[in-house]
């Protein structure tokens, strides 16, 4: 069984997917981008402001579950540039307290609509 998750404080699916699903005790998000609620691409902004866009839509559609950042078990991170890796990783941390989710973070050759990073994570409900 396969739930829909859908919150007005996160940007809308734009495509065949949706903003999370949630099976029996967890959630799956999709990768969210540096872009508000209201559709504000945050694609010329610094790293670190697109990490903190990119985490706030996690956050909300991760609450919309049921669920929350104390939640999330493993994090995926794409960057288009690797060497961005300190600058996301600072405004990263500040949305986990010590007992942080798995994490992978990757350089990838491109992402949608041109952004610096996308974010995804699963986590327990």
């Amino acid at each position: 069984m396969k739930d829909i998750v859908h919150t007005d404080n996160a940007p809308e699916a734009v495509g065949a997917y949706n903003q999370a699903t949630i099976t029996e005790n967890l959630v799956f998000t999709a990768g969210q981008l540096p872009m508000t609620a209201d559709g504000e691409l945050l694609d010329d902004e610094p790293i670190d402001v697109q990490t903190e866009q990119a985490l706030s839509n996690i956050k909300a559609v991760l609450e919309e579950a049921g669920s929350g950042m104390d939640n999330a078990l493993k994090v995926t991170v794409y960057l288009d540039d690797i060497d961005s890796f300190d600058s996301m990783n600072e405004t990263y941390s500040s949305f986990f307290d010590e007992e942080a989710p798995a994490r992978s973070a990757v350089e990838v050759a491109n992402l949608p609509k041109g952004v610096g990073v996308e974010i995804e994570a699963i986590a327990a409900r």
